[in-house]
């Protein structure tokens, strides 16, 4: 049960934004300029950084949904498997996971970021605004996993929610879509774990 009143069909970060329309608002608009707006990182990386970074902040609901929304930008679903789990295993090239390494720097704390970490990935060619939103990308997800599990929000009884997030999202973005919140009222919910 949330430590808050929240309504039960919104499960996890669909919940609290509705809950306060007033701080969603510019998290939302921050979200869909860094995930969604013009950039060297594709949608797909910048939803492989989400991924990584939830699931080390050990975040059930963050977690699945973005690695339901990576899923749907790679051909292989194996691949958020292995970057959340051992990144250099995965068969992406040398920047990516150097720049996914310094999102799991920034993910365990800001000062884990080390000269090394920045200097692995400026000589695999990443820029220095490619830097930027991978950390901003990932303390950004820190925040959504802190609120998230700090106000104990509910996760989808039925796991097909993900797939379907996944697909507003990749549809839409990250704007509020008040349809999407009529037609989750259909859903059950189940307590975070």
């Amino acid at each position: 049960m949330a430590y808050i009143p929240l309504e039960e069909h919104l499960p996890g970060i669909t919940g609290l934004l509705e809950y306060s329309r007033e701080t969603a608002e510019p998290i939302r608009e921050l979200t869909q300029i860094l995930m969604r707006g013009p950039s060297t990182l594709s949608e797909g990386e910048r939803e492989l950084i989400a991924t990584v970074v939830s699931s080390g902040n050990g975040c059930v609901f963050c977690t699945t949904a973005h690695t339901a929304a990576a899923n749907t930008y790679y051909d292989d679903p194996s691949l958020c498997e292995m970057a959340k789990k051992d990144i250099d295993s995965t068969p992406l090239d040398e920047k990516m996971k150097a720049l996914l390494h310094v999102a799991r720097l920034t993910g365990m704390g800001g000062k884990q970021v080390s000269t090394e970490a920045i200097a692995c990935a400026k000589e695999h060619g990443a820029t220095d605004l490619e830097i930027h939103d991978t950390v901003l990308i990932a303390a950004l997800f820190c925040l959504y996993n802190r609120y998230v599990d700090g106000l104990g929000t509910h996760l989808p009884l039925d796991a097909t929610y993900y797939q379907e997030l996944a697909g507003r999202l990749n549809k839409n973005g990250y704007v509020r879509i008040p349809e999407a919140y009529e037609q989750l009222k259909h859903k059950k919910t189940k307590p975070n774990s």
